[in-house]
This record gives structure tokens, sequence and C-alpha cells, in this order.
């Protein structure tokens, strides 16, 4: 590391940021000469989004920051709420990707303005002010979208449906349901059709048999919260269109009751071979 250190600091800093943030903070602890330059913007100003100015304008409660990697530390150890307080904005550590959640309150959900449907609630445990509870309906259908211009180019995403159960639920236990996510052009007429996934967001543990063989399954977040994954889509340079996250049951008689709904987060698909 001898040879490393001895560099220009410009060549330094023009090293460091071809690397990522994790092995620019273990630099830190190399040298002097490498913990000045790792703590430097030189580096985290390539890490963080090109539109970071943009982002943090939009935040609901400005934060203080008083260098680009402290910026960096603290856009991706906890969610911010954008102005309104309807999305959510996060990094991914690893990678500097950007991520959103779409809080319910942004979200078309189908009888979500009759109270004897859905019910909206506050939950300590949410990032957002208030969550969706249903109370009893047939037809379930919710619909979110978001800017592709928003997201990070040439990136993989994931959308999941953030929930919960509440302890009266019924009606959703191994009920197979449509998850879709999709581009759709700004008029919202020209979305290339894409063949839907099935999810459940409830199966039962008692009955082995009844487990299903395809399909999505619910995975427990460190949150606290449910998430089920709709499907994925690789956003490239566009930034006329939007993606639309879709998640229905039409076709069953049958009620349901107890699903609490957080939100739809999109977040970028992660290497399972980065620890």
């Amino acid at each position: 590391m001898d040879g490393l250190t001895a560099l220009p600091d410009n060549c330094i800093h023009t090293i460091l940021s071809k690397t990522s943030p994790r092995d620019a903070c273990k630099c830190s602890a190399i040298s002097k000469p490498m913990k000045q330059a790792a703590d430097s913007d030189d580096p985290w100003s390539v890490f963080l989004p090109p539109d970071y100015r943009q982002i943090i304008w939009g935040f609901a409660t400005p934060i203080v920051y008083s260098s680009l990697k402290q910026l960096y530390l603290r856009l991706s150890d906890s969610p911010v709420l954008l102005d309104g307080e309807n999305m959510s904005f996060v990094l991914e550590k690893e990678s500097g990707k950007k991520c959103y959640m779409l809080g319910a309150r942004s979200l078309r959900i189908v009888w979500g303005d009759h109270p004897e449907y859905w019910e909206w609630m506050s939950l300590p445990r949410s990032r957002f002010p208030e969550v969706a509870r249903l109370r009893r309906v047939c037809w379930l259908e919710i619909t979110g979208r978001v800017k592709t211009q928003l997201l990070s180019p040439k990136t993989t995403y994931a959308a999941y449906l953030v929930y919960d159960l509440g302890r009266r639920n019924y009606g959703l236990e191994s009920l197979p349901i449509k998850g879709l996510v999709r581009f759709v052009g700004v008029s919202g007429n020209d979305g290339a059709e894409t063949e839907p996934n099935t999810v459940y967001l409830k199966i039962s543990s008692a009955k082995p048999a009844q487990m299903p063989e395809n399909g999505f399954l619910p995975q427990k977040r460190k949150d606290g919260w449910l998430e089920i994954e709709m499907g994925e889509i690789f956003n490239d340079q566009d930034n006329e269109r939007e993606v639309e996250i879709k998640f229905w049951r039409w076709d069953d008689p049958h009620c349901k009751s107890g699903l609490i709904v957080e939100g739809f987060e999109l977040r970028p698909k992660v290497d399972p071979q980065i620890n």
C-alpha cells in the first residue's frame, strides 16, 4: 500500500471514486492520506446520485450534513419522507442506487375512499402518517405509479407490496393474487403487455399440503412489516415513461379483510454474492 499512498492526492481521489462506498470506508484505515481522501467530497460526489441536490430539496424535513460522505451515510441509513409525506426515499447502501416507497395514500385503492370498505389509520411503526386497513371487500385492486426519471438508470428494480395482516383477517389464506410491474407511457395508453405473477399474502404453515408450488411468498422485513415481490423491470435511460405496480384479485366472490397496506416499494435487485 506504500506505493498507493505515495501517489498525488488527486490520483488517490480518482482511484477511490472508481471503487465503492464500502471500499472507500475501508481505505480510511490504511493511512492518514487515504483517510483524508476517503473523507473528502470527491469520491462521494460520484457515489451519490447525480440529482441528489434536487432529491434532498424535496424532503419533508430538511437534513443537516457537513460533508457529502455524511450525507451519503445518512441517506443510506434510514428512509426519509419526501414533501407531502406520501413517498419515502433511501439509498441502497452498497451501490448508491435510489429506492422509493409509495405510501398507501399515494396509491389508487379501489373502494379506498369508502370507509365501510377501507379504513385509514396511523400506526407508530409506519414511516407514513397513514396506512390503509381493509375492512371488507370482494374486489381487491391496488395500483401505484412512479416516473422512471426518479429511478437510477441502467438498473434492474424489483417491486414489493409492503403490508401486514391484522389479527382478525380472513379470506386471504392461500389465495392466489395477481401482481404486475410494467412500463406505461405518460398517457397510460401504450403499456406493453406483461404476464402477471402469482403472489400469496398468507400461507398456513399448519397445512404443508396446501403450500403453493408456484408464485411469490411473503417475507418478513427487518422493520417488522411483511413484503411480497410483484415482479421486476429494467430501467433504461427512458425518462418519458412511468412504472406501474398493480396488485389485484377480481374474480373471487368471497370477502376479504385484515390486510394493512404500508405501500409499494421499488428497490434495486441486489447481487446475492454481495455480503
